[in-house]
């Protein structure tokens, strides 16, 4: 304990009367997100800086873009979303960019009961024109390949015919195995 105080005690005057400076907090701090802290909106239409200059900037953007509508972590909408934006991220101009930006800033299961119309989307999402058009694919695809009898009705969960509590000989069990 004795060497603990006369180490302190010499170190801290020390410390405190040294000419070199402490490193500005600025020059420390590192944006969360990286490269792409510019590809997320603050919710103003205003707040994105898209370049779209010249062809490098172009396909930086575009990259990026794809790159975060097919990697969302929720399969469904990464199929979606990824297929919509990769047939047509080429024909977007700015404005159609930051409405895709807008609608990858949502969150994945309020935008899956969006788009399948388990519950009604916020108005601000409903004249969103890249929601609308992804909407729209994904509603035309169900009527085109799902029977009616296996989709919920609009406004109700999608969750249907699964017994987690079925008992007997055929049940899991637990969980839902």
């Amino acid at each position: 304990m004795g060497s603990l105080r006369r180490a302190l005690s010499s170190t801290i005057p020390r410390i405190l009367t040294s000419n070199s400076r402490l490193p500005n907090p600025q020059t420390l701090h590192r944006p969360i997100l990286g490269s792409f802290a510019r590809f997320y909106s603050d919710g103003s239409a205003n707040s994105l800086n898209i370049d779209l200059s010249d062809e490098e900037s172009k396909r930086r953007l575009f990259n990026r873009l794809l790159y975060r509508s097919k990697q969302r972590g929720y399969l469904e909408l990464d199929l979606i979303l990824g297929k919509w934006v990769e047939a047509h991220i080429l024909s977007l101009d700015e404005n159609g960019i930051k409405s895709l930006v807008h609608l990858l800033d949502l969150e994945n299961p309020d935008l899956w009961k969006w788009l399948t119309s388990q519950e009604e989307p916020p108005e601000a999402v409903k004249v969103n024109p890249i929601f609308i058009a992804v909407w729209q694919k994904v509603t035309s695809n169900l009527e085109n390949h799902a029977a009616p009898g296996t989709r919920a009705m609009p406004g109700q969960s999608w969750v249907r015919g699964w017994d987690d509590f079925k008992k007997g000989r055929d049940g899991p069990i637990s969980g839902n195995q």
